[in-house]
């Protein structure tokens, strides 16, 4: 990809499954990558890529529903970076209700995939401003297109995804800033495995019942969805923002 290399870039939720493989590529590009996560193996994970790439990796252990670790998190980024180029908005809760859903589990999603992703970007916008442009990229989904049965609680936070990057677009277009989202299938990683077992239902069973409502016929990779952001967050896409790029396998297609 045209232009990463040298770049700073914070990824939210980047010690595993999808976020470990975005952080992993655009390191890989030859960027400085600082991993935004709460997972206990965050540390070993950015220390992993740094071996494997030979460029810089930094862990900050931070809870994005938490306003100040957020803000001194970016302090530490700024005394060592000076400023960022990417983002990633990749962190997300994972909570599956509908109708019956409590104002506590409302909240708790709330507190993460939209609000926690507001802040994590307006502590991130200064540092981008200073850089004279930037790019990025929030993960959004399928299911932000369309109803599920028992999803509203996280369906409605990625059609919300959607459109907060629209909004961002329009609001830091001025200063060189893209922002579009990047739009999931089913990917098999351990998060898929988790939300099966948090739903009481047998995970390789669901990837089989998944895997035929793709066009492709099979769930997509971490590595494959990474690719994609890698290309939204290039110079090769610098006459994009404000869209919403599918990576599904066809799954809307159909």
């Amino acid at each position: 990809m045209r232009g990463l290399t040298g770049k700073v870039a914070v990824v939210t939720g980047g010690a595993r499954g999808l976020g470990e493989a975005i952080a992993r590529r655009l390191s890989e590009e030859g960027c400085a990558v600082w991993i935004f996560d709460l997972n206990p193996d965050g540390a070993e994970t950015a220390a992993h890529i740094h071996r494997a790439t030979g460029h810089p990796v930094y862990y900050e252990n931070v809870d994005i529903s938490q306003e100040t670790n957020i803000e001194e998190a970016f302090l530490r980024v700024a005394e060592s970076s000076s400023i960022v180029d990417i983002l990633v908005n990749n962190a997300a809760r994972f909570i599956f209700k509908g109708v019956e859903a409590t104002s506590q589990e409302w909240k708790s999603i709330l507190d993460v995939n939209i609000i926690g992703t507001s802040l994590v970007t307006r502590n991130c916008v200064p540092l981008m401003k200073k850089a004279g442009k930037g790019a990025i990229v929030n993960l959004s989904s399928v299911s932000g297109f369309i109803g599920q049965p028992s999803f509203a609680t996280y369906n409605a936070t990625k059609f919300a995804i959607r459109g907060l990057t629209k909004c961002w677009a329009i609001d830091l277009g001025a200063f060189r800033i893209r922002v579009n989202s990047v739009c999931p299938g089913y990917i098999r990683t351990q998060a898929f495995d988790d939300s099966c077992i948090q739903l009481g239902i047998d995970p390789e069973a669901e990837n089989a019942r998944i895997s035929l409502q793709h066009i492709l016929g099979r769930q997509g990779t971490a590595e494959e969805v990474s690719g994609v952001v890698a290309f939204m967050v290039s110079e090769d896409a610098s006459f994009m923002t404000g869209e919403d790029v599918m990576v599904d396998g066809g799954y809307l297609a159909k």
